[in-house]
C-alpha cells in the first residue's frame, strides 16, 4: 500500500514513523520525555477554565504510539484507521489545530455550566501579529443540542503567525498574549504546514 501525500498533508504522520507497541514500550520513557518538553509552550491557558493544548506532528505521532500501546493494536488496517483519525486533528496546509478543555472544578456545575457556555465554539479567536482576530473552526459534532462537550477539537486557518490567544464568550471573555517560547512553538508548527 502506498502512502498518500499531498501538500495538504506534508505536516501529518507517515505509516512509515510508527512503529509497532512492543518496540515503543522499549523507548517509551525517552519519547515521552521528549513529547513532554514539546508539549509544555503548546499548552495555554485562558481564564479559569480554558486549558488550549496546541497539536503537531510529534504530539500527534506520540498519541498514536500510545494508543497502540494501550490496545495492544497490532493489526495493519487498525494502525492506519487509527492514523487517518489522529491526522485529521492535524487539519490541513495553513491551519494550527488544538484541543480546548473546558475546565469545570465543581462536578455539579459541569453540566448547568456547559449548558450555559453554547456558542462559546464560535467565541475563540487567534490574534496575529498585524492584529487580525482569526476565530476557530470548530467540530459541529462536539455540540449537542443542549450543551457543549468539555473536549472541542479546533482549527485556525492561518498564515501569519500568533501573538495571543482570546474568546468574547459573556464571562469567559479575554485575552493571553502568548509568551516568546508560545509564539516561536506555534510559528515553527504553522511553519510546518506550509512546507
Amino acid at each position: 500500500m502506498t502512502e498518500k501525500t499531498s501538500e495538504n498533508q506534508s505536516h501529518h504522520v507517515k505509516r512509515s514513523e510508527i512503529i509497532d507497541y512492543q518496540t515503543y514500550e522499549d523507548h517509551r520513557a525517552e519519547i515521552r520525555s521528549k513529547v513532554f518538553e514539546i508539549k509544555k509552550p503548546r499548552r495555554i491557558h485562558l481564564g479559569e477554565n480554558l486549558t488550549f493544548l496546541f497539536e503537531n506532528h510529534e504530539t500527534i505521532r506520540y498519541q498514536i504510539l500510545e494508543i497502540m500501546r494501550a490496545e495492544k493494536i497490532a493489526r495493519e488496517s487498525a494502525i492506519l484507521e487509527e492514523l487517518s483519525t489522529y491526522n485529521n486533528f492535524l487539519g490541513k496546509s495553513g491551519e494550527l489545530a488544538c484541543v480546548l478543555l473546558i475546565e469545570i472544578e465543581a462536578e455539579s456545575d459541569r453540566k448547568p455550566l456547559l449548558e450555559s457556555w453554547m456558542g462559546l465554539e464560535k467565541c475563540i479567536y487567534l490574534l496575529d501579529q498585524k492584529g487580525n482576530k482569526i476565530f476557530a473552526q470548530h467540530d459541529s459534532t462536539q455540540v449537542g443540542d443542549r450543551r457543549l462537550s468539555a473536549v472541542q477539537y479546533l482549527n485556525f486557518a492561518t498564515e501569519e503567525p500568533a501573538i495571543a490567544l482570546g474568546c468574547t464568550f459573556g464571562d469567559l471573555a479575554g485575552e493571553v498574549e502568548l509568551s516568546k517560547e508560545q509564539r516561536n512553538a506555534l510559528e515553527s508548527d504553522l511553519a510546518a504546514t506550509l512546507a
